[in-house]
């Protein structure tokens, strides 16, 4: 008979997503960390909603036509949803021209748009490699590693407590996420804000124990072996915990403040007060150290869109919208962009509070790079022919491309650039020199076209 306390001794889950940096608790020296948040958004993000408006006829001409091209932002407006992030022109980069045919495209690309493969319907056996953020974390060490961040929901109900998230920290393993504000602000800051808790059974053994229950009941062999070892073991996560009570005090100097109402998960919550609350959270986990590397799902298809301004009445469905459904007498592409300027407000309320937080000799956002970029590539049914990319990065970051509009030759031309190309470069520069990350495009392939490695004109050598 197994019981509890064996089940607690014995569920070695393998080195994933919980697993303790040997450097945890070590002095960062006179060198911060780089910091990466990857945005992940659903619906697509079609190339014209980011293209300039002030444009001249021979760029709109080349733009249009998906020719290379390369214009200095300081110079034009940007669209109109993306006003927000207007005041961080210098930081800011439009990347254009990027496929992702080789991950999932249509409604959901599950694990594959950070891992740049095929992974079929949200099977682990599709999942082929751990995901760019978890490649990024090992690089930049902190006492969770990766948190992972997610609202999403039925169409009609946000989730919420813990639940299987789309980062993977293995090939065959899927991590897990904070589906509600309140959730993560228990598990992330405990130490600080119920210290008894630190050590009893919390929301995330609960859920490890449920996971595990769930593959003893019903897998069997080699599925068995791959959904084990997906995260850390739980004894691991408790010595975890007893050093996060150990930073308590430091973590208290930056605790965010919720609102009641994300208590209980926040099923009264509107959308915008979930995403605001979530923001205080992200920045707090960067700003007290417990982490380095953030994935955010903003939303999915299923998330519900609730007291948007001028639709605040509304249940909205994304994926209606996807369909040019509206709401309210007001056409789709009006809420879809409504629905996008309320992302770039939460990352201007990312980007604002990082440059008022002092590291070294200037702000923590000088060591930031924040990713906004569709999870399915340019449309609602795409073909992952393109994956526009919005980037704000720090001055210290190894990149090369601030204050550009940025696009590259097109989908199985000569030069042209996956998300692969862009996770490679994302690697190269902060120290992992890998040959290249991810599949190959298979048109691009067969025609002989080179793909491998990173986007030098990106890399600030």
């Amino acid at each position: 008979m197994t019981t509890r306390r064996n089940f607690l001794r014995q569920s070695a889950l393998g080195a994933g997503a919980l697993a303790l940096p040997a450097s945890f608790g070590a002095p960062l020296g006179s060198t911060p960390p780089k910091r990466f948040i990857f945005i992940r958004k659903s619906n697509g993000i079609r190339p014209n909603e980011v293209a300039l408006p002030s444009f001249t006829d021979q760029e709109k001409s080349l733009d249009a036509k998906r020719q290379p091209l390369e214009v200095d932002l300081d110079k034009h407006e940007l669209p109109e949803w993306m006003r927000p992030v207007a005041a961080h022109k210098a930081n800011l980069s439009i990347l254009q021209g990027l496929s992702c045919k080789m991950s999932e495209n249509g409604h959901w690309s599950y694990s594959s748009v950070m891992g740049a493969y095929k992974s079929g319907r949200n099977s682990l056996s599709g999942i082929k490699r751990a995901t760019i953020d978890f490649e990024i974390a090992k690089l930049f060490p902190s006492p969770f590693g990766h948190v992972e961040l997610s609202l999403t929901g039925n169409y009609s109900t946000f989730r919420t407590g813990i639940v299987s998230g789309y980062s993977a920290p293995a090939p065959h393993q899927r991590n897990y996420c904070y589906a509600d504000p309140q959730t993560a602000y228990n598990e992330l800051f405990k130490s600080v804000i119920n210290p008894d808790a630190v050590n009893s059974d919390n929301a995330m053994l609960k859920f490890l124990e449920g996971e595990e229950s769930f593959k003893a009941g019903v897998l069997q062999g080699y599925e068995k072996l791959k959904l084990s070892n997906h995260i850390d073991s739980i004894d691991s996560i408790r010595a975890r915990n007893k050093k996060l009570k150990k930073m308590s005090r430091a973590i208290a100097e930056h605790l965010p403040k919720l609102d009641a109402v994300h208590a209980d998960g926040g099923l009264n919550a509107s959308t915008p007060e979930k995403q605001a609350a979530m923001t205080d959270v992200l920045v707090a986990a960067l700003v007290t150290g417990l982490t380095n590397v953030l994935t955010y799902t903003i939303d999915e298809l299923s998330t519900p869109i609730k007291g948007i301004p001028g639709n605040e009445g509304d249940h909205i469905s994304i994926h209606e919208l996807g369909h040019n459904g509206g709401y309210s007498g007001i056409p789709a592409d009006k809420i879809r962009e409504k629905i996008r300027f309320g992302h770039m407000e939460q990352v201007a309320t990312i980007v604002g509070k990082l440059k008022a937080t002092p590291e070294g000799n200037g702000s923590m956002f000088d060591n930031t790079v924040i990713m906004y970029f569709p999870e399915n590539g340019e449309g609602h049914h795409s073909h992952g022919t393109e994956a526009p990319f919005i980037v704000l990065s720090g001055d210290k970051c190894h990149l090369d491309m601030a204050g550009r509009y940025i696009r590259l030759p097109y989908h199985a031309t000569e030069g042209h650039k996956t998300i692969g190309n862009w996770y490679t470069t994302l690697l190269n520069a902060h120290g992992n020199p890998t040959e290249h990350y991810g599949d190959f495009d298979l048109e691009t392939a067969r025609k002989k076209i080179d793909q491998v490695g990173s986007i030098k004109q990106l890399m600030r050598l």
